[in-house]
């Protein structure tokens, strides 16, 4: 039995250490319990990586090749741990790179603090050598950001910063730390907080609005359930499948939902959205209930909000109240996590099936199939496609791997044609469509879960844009497997430049150097694959290959993703060709 002295000394604070800021930056990113910073040391910053330096044992620093880089690493590693990612540059350019990322992030609800060097606290505002407003830049598109210009503010500033980032709806924070800060001195002592306001409150669930939603599904005949991120970053995966196999809903996701039910479970009917899949979005436009659960109905999955599930009454769940009748009307609006809200919900509705309406979703998927899919992955045509690559790679992988895509076309046919068997399996830029974005995310994320495989998607227009990065993929050597989608084309934009400007190819077909002289440049094995019976043993060496693997395909050069919704037109009018 614990005595009272006992108890006591446990309960007693720690004494303070006297220490410098920076040293006091470093020690309070490893009190949150982090081993992983992604960065790019400068002048102004150099306090603290010299402070990183006596604690490289317990801390991994990572040297990418941009700071942009930086913050997409952080990103990938975040959304695959469920844990917060750090990134950590210098000044001026060094803050203002990482600002693509930052806003990537708060789009997408990833948690991640930032730690910007600032130059001596008396030269701001005089446009001293690589001084930006970092603050000013960044208000917009973080959840909180906040300069620190003494060496004890350093402790409640970290502590703040990663409370905020990780709790409520996650989103990235911004410490901008003058060199002053770094140098001074402080009297260390570090406590880790729950609550930071209105940025980390999570609303209670309404008991009236829980019920009317009960009464809702128990009475629907053609329900749909929309699935979102927030699922994911609740970790509410077995929740949502609670509810749905009591309620027999059949569910649909988004591309940031992807991942959240296994693709083979009988309730999955695919994804929504512009080029989701047929089945979904004719039958959100005859559903008579929508349960939007964590998304955020942006207008890639809504197309025309005024078309919109016209014959539908709406729930929506969500942890952010500002995301609710944003959009479209929630007859029933249900604010809070959703892993507290789906248990709730799915205590309150009876069980039931709708075998006849899910069979409706399985004719449209048979039609797609036929129509379009059986084109996609099939060898009917003389060019291989990103369809049938995507298709194999993942087989090969026994639908068991995490997906890293860029933006563009490879990463929309990712989406339709990868497979999962678990949940945060899927990194991928979704509100902001980054190109660049896969290859240090893919690194961030084989960080993230070493344990598991990592394949990572390209198109030849984003592999470019930080195609630097293969440096911090050699120096790290982590085994993961690139399959770039060469097709010599911007290929998204010039579907739609195929589609709506009568096929005027406005400075979107490009000269792309030779991928495979530049692998070797970066000691990365590689292949190229141009004659589709080499396909198969080439995805063999691949994902057998103990490292890092390069494996570049020659696609066709004016392929199109189908199903698409085109702007402004109805779900429902979804076009397979």
């Amino acid at each position: 039995m614990e005595t009272k002295s006992q108890g006591s000394a446990e309960r007693k604070e720690p004494s303070p250490r006297r220490m410098t800021g920076a040293q006091a930056l470093i020690e309070a990113i490893m009190h949150e319990g982090t081993d992983l910073i992604f960065g790019y040391p400068g002048g102004a910053i150099m306090p603290a990586y010299d402070a990183l330096f006596f604690h490289s044992d317990k801390l991994k620093h990572v040297l990418v090749r941009h700071e942009q880089g930086a913050m997409h690493a952080a990103q990938g590693y975040a959304r695959v741990s469920g844990k917060v990612g750090v990134c950590m540059v210098t000044s001026g350019p060094g803050a203002t790179n990482t600002i693509t990322g930052v806003a990537d992030a708060m789009v997408d609800s990833t948690p991640i603090v930032v730690i910007s060097g600032q130059v001596h606290s008396s030269l701001i505002g005089t446009s001293a050598f690589q001084e930006v407003n970092v603050i000013d830049i960044t208000k917009p598109i973080t959840k909180w950001n906040y300069q620190v210009t003494k060496a004890e503010e350093v402790p409640w500033a970290l502590a703040r910063a990663f409370c905020i980032a990780r709790s409520g709806r996650p989103g990235p924070v911004v410490i901008d730390i003058t060199k002053d800060a770094q140098f001074g001195m402080v009297d260390f002592v570090y406590k880790p907080i729950d609550s930071a306001g209105e940025q980390t409150t999570v609303p209670t669930p309404d008991k009236d609005m829980i019920e009317e939603a009960a009464r809702l599904i128990n009475l629907s005949r053609k329900p749909l359930a929309l699935v979102g991120q927030g699922v994911v970053l609740a970790g509410a995966e077995k929740e949502l499948l609670a509810f749905l196999e009591k309620s027999g809903i059949p569910a649909a996701w988004t591309i940031m939902g992807l991942s959240a039910i296994p693709t083979s479970h009988p309730l999955n009917m695919g994804m929504l959205g512009m080029h989701g899949n047929y089945g979904p979005n004719i039958k959100t436009n005859e559903a008579d209930l929508i349960i939007g659960i964590g998304l955020r109905f942006d207008d890639r999955v809504t197309s025309d909000p005024k078309k919109y599930a016209t014959r539908a009454q709406l729930i929506h769940m969500d942890i952010d109240p500002a995301e609710i009748n944003k959009i479209i009307h929630a007859d029933v609006p249900l604010a809070g996590d959703v892993k507290e809200t789906l248990p709730l919900l799915t205590n309150k509705i009876t069980s039931n099936n709708h075998d006849q309406w899910i069979d409706e979703f399985r004719a449209f998927s048979r039609i797609e199939y036929d129509r379009l899919i059986s084109r996609e992955v099939e060898p009917h045509r003389k060019e291989m496609t990103m369809g049938e690559v995507i298709s194999k790679v993942s087989k090969a992988f026994d639908d068991d791997a995490i997906m890293v895509t860029d933006v563009g076309q490879n990463q929309m046919m990712a989406m339709r044609h990868f497979r999962f068997k678990q949940t945060r399996s899927v990194v991928t830029s979704g509100g902001l469509g980054t190109m660049g974005f896969g290859l240090p995310a893919s690194i961030g994320a084989k960080f993230g879960r070493p344990d598991r495989p990592v394949c990572l998607f390209l198109g030849d227009g984003g592999f470019q844009m930080t195609i630097q990065e293969l440096g911090t993929l050699y120096q790290e050597k982590l085994p993961i497997k690139i399959v770039l989608l060469n097709n010599n084309f911007l290929g998204m934009v010039r579907q739609w430049q195929e589609l709506l400007f009568d096929q005027r190819y406005a400075s979107t077909e490009i000269l792309n150097p030779d991928f495979q002289t530049i692998a070797r440049g970066y000691h990365l094995p590689s292949v190229l694959v141009t004659e589709r019976e080499n396909l198969d043993d080439s995805i063999q060496m691949m994902v057998s290959a103990e490292g890092p693997f390069l494996m570049e395909v020659a696609v066709e050069k004016e392929g199109n993703v189908f199903p698409m919704v085109m702007a402004g037109e109805s779900i429902r009018d979804i076009r397979l060709e």
